[in-house]
């Protein structure tokens, strides 16, 4: 496979505070492909309510496992309703240098039927293990997976 390319680009705009835009994304969260980036409250002048690369380094692990999951549950035929997964990233001071040492992910999948309990582990294990976004961080990756079962009732 040929190497790919994502464009993302960072303008000041005052204080903290930045737009992180990407000229490939139209629907981020406004038409423009763009979002407010700031430093979080827990530094000096940091601002609180505005992502910061500590939430988007966590959203990155936390959305990667999630494409993956979808796409190897499709491979596999895998049937589920519902998937959701939450996430937590730890900060620390390491040899005088902040890391991003963790992310804590929980994935919540709801299935069908309690035979397919197994195999839909399996299937949250293995995408963990093939997400790209993991794969190339060396912070440590704990998942926490919950498999919910319906019994075959439809919503």
């Amino acid at each position: 496979m040929k190497p790919h390319f994502y464009q993302v680009n960072i303008k000041w705009d005052s204080e903290r505070k930045g737009i992180l835009c990407s000229p490939e994304l139209t629907a981020v969260t406004n038409e423009s492909g763009c979002i407010e980036i700031a430093t979080p409250p827990e530094f000096p002048k940091g601002i609180p309510g505005i992502w910061s690369p500590e939430h988007l380094f966590t959203a990155s692990v936390n959305s990667c496992l999630m494409t993956t999951f979808l796409a190897i549950a499709d491979n596999s035929k895998l049937e589920f309703s519902a998937f959701q997964c939450q996430a937590q990233g730890k900060l620390e001071k390491v040899d005088g240098k902040f890391l991003m040492t963790e992310v804590i992910l929980k994935p919540t999948l709801t299935i069908a039927w309690e035979k397919d309990r197994e195999r839909a582990e399996r299937i949250l294990h293995k995408s963990e293990a093939a997400c790209l976004i993991s794969n190339s961080i060396t912070s440590r990756i704990i998942m926490e997976p919950i498999i919910e079962v319906t019994e075959g009732v439809t919503a």
